[in-house]
């Protein structure tokens, strides 16, 4: 059973008042699943400027990781891998899904039915587009990762719905 975390409103606080700012900017360590660890290990937060992630990232990726965008569904380069590794945060390098745990939604983005730790995600609820959905964050950087819906498989019945661009992928050896 996955446990999903959910923010008391440091994300929503911010959103509120028009900040493009997410959790990142509340600092102190944070506890983290690191797969190469096999275990936890303490990580400091990725705080950046606007200029600075506009700097590192493509626009593509900057207007879903930091404006909360998405592509378009069956473009992501992940949509329909099946490479055995580890899908990190492109934003920062957490470690944030495997491939074991990825699937076939049919909806387009890669799915997943289980985050590699629910320490390495965060959700925040997304009330936009007319509906109600839950917005699934990095946990380091407070990156815009994509929706996590009920509609998923067993074992967790949940479908982590992602960008691609979002993510970067770390191929292993089976």
């Amino acid at each position: 059973m996955a446990i999903v975390l959910v923010l008391s409103g440091a994300i929503q606080g911010c959103a509120n008042k028009g900040e493009t700012s997410t959790l990142a900017q509340h600092s102190g360590p944070i506890k983290v699943y690191s797969y190469e660890k096999r275990g936890y290990i303490m990580s400091e937060k990725v705080v950046r400027t606007e200029a600075e992630w506009k700097k590192q990232l493509t626009p593509e990726q900057f207007h879903i990781l930091r404006q909360k965008g998405t592509e378009q569904a069956g473009t992501g380069k992940y949509a329909y891998s099946h490479e055995h590794g580890i899908y990190r945060c492109a934003g920062c390098g957490l470690d944030l899904f495997r491939s074991e745990d990825k699937y076939e939604s049919g909806t387009g983005w890669p799915s997943f039915f289980a985050p590699i730790s629910p320490d390495n995600i965060t959700t925040a609820a997304d009330n936009s587009l007319f509906s109600r959905r839950t917005e699934v964050l990095c946990r380091r950087c407070g990156g815009h990762l994509g929706h996590v819906f009920n509609d998923g498989p067993p074992p967790t019945g949940l479908r982590y719905c992602m960008n691609s661009a979002a993510l970067d992928f770390v191929a292993f050896k089976k």
